[in-house]
């Protein structure tokens, strides 16, 4: 588990789980982000294809140079729009 971003709408965190794979097949790579948004108090964990894209995203905002925290909070808010489970503090 690593914090990747966090500012004061987000927080992303990367979970990496081992490789697994199956009789004959490469390993793959599992695990996801889990996105917090801080304003709507939810969460969502997202893995594998929409992970990826995810990611894709990100590397390209980064492209084109240090991207903003407002280019990035636009980025991550378009993929909170599905997040249904409430953050829960113990």
């Amino acid at each position: 588990m690593q914090t990747l971003y966090n500012s004061d709408s987000f927080t992303v965190v990367a979970f990496e789980m081992p490789a697994t794979a199956g009789s004959g097949e490469a390993p793959r790579r599992q695990g996801g982000f889990e996105i917090v948004d801080k304003f709507a108090r939810k969460e969502i964990f997202i893995q594998g294809a929409v992970a990826e894209s995810f990611q894709q995203g990100v590397q390209a905002l980064a492209a084109h140079g240090e991207p903003d925290v407002e280019a990035l909070d636009d980025y991550i808010a378009g993929f909170t729009l599905l997040a249904q489970q409430p953050v829960l503090l113990h």
